[in-house]
């Protein structure tokens, strides 16, 4: 698979090469100082001039989707429909539990509005795609009810996160999680 640049052009290893420390420079510096961190910043974090931002990042809303999206990349490497719902849920809110803590942090800041909406939009869209596995696993087993689907399960993982973003002491995390996840499961499951 070939990228292209925001002109449409197929990108030389290279240029990928650039791009991707750019995303994962954003991804640092966007955990470290929120969605208004200097560009500056990031370009010199990535070991890039600024033209090499512009060349690959109309604006700062175009890295945060880029930045989402590999997030959302490496999310879908971890949904496991081998699993029990309640682990395939547990294991997806505390290994994807970096990318939630950015999420939560950009979210705060970030201007939703037309374009940037729908672009948003359409990665939560893909997001939900990759949980289907999950819902289809819990239709069948009968954790999950007949109604619910993967929006329902990305909320739920969402409240089991929020536990995760204050919560440092391990074994407290495992508990509470535990316990919330206990909760959660009473709730998605058939009536």
């Amino acid at each position: 698979m070939s990228e292209s640049d925001p002109g449409g052009r197929v990108m030389r290893r290279d240029a990928l090469a650039r791009r991707a420390a750019l995303i994962e420079a954003a991804r640092i510096c966007f955990a470290r100082s929120g969605y208004f961190v200097p560009l500056e910043e990031v370009a010199d974090c990535a070991g890039v001039g600024r033209g090499t931002f512009y060349r690959n990042f109309k604006d700062r809303m175009a890295l945060a989707l880029a930045v989402f999206e590999r997030e959302i990349d490496r999310f879908g490497r971890l949904v496991d429909p081998s699993l029990p719902l309640d682990r395939a849920l547990t294991r997806l809110v505390v290994e994807g539990a970096e990318g939630t803590r950015l999420f939560t942090r950009l979210a705060i800041d970030m201007p939703l509005d037309g374009e940037n909406r729908a672009a948003f939009d359409s990665l939560r869209a893909r997001l939900e795609r990759m949980m289907e596995p999950l819902v289809e696993r819990g239709h069948r087993d009968g954790t999950l009810a007949p109604g619910l689907g993967a929006h329902e399960l990305l909320l739920a993982m969402r409240m089991l996160g929020a536990i995760l973003i204050k919560t440092v002491d391990r074994e407290h995390r495992d508990t509470l999680l535990g316990e919330a996840l206990a909760l959660l499961m009473v709730g998605l499951a058939p009536r």
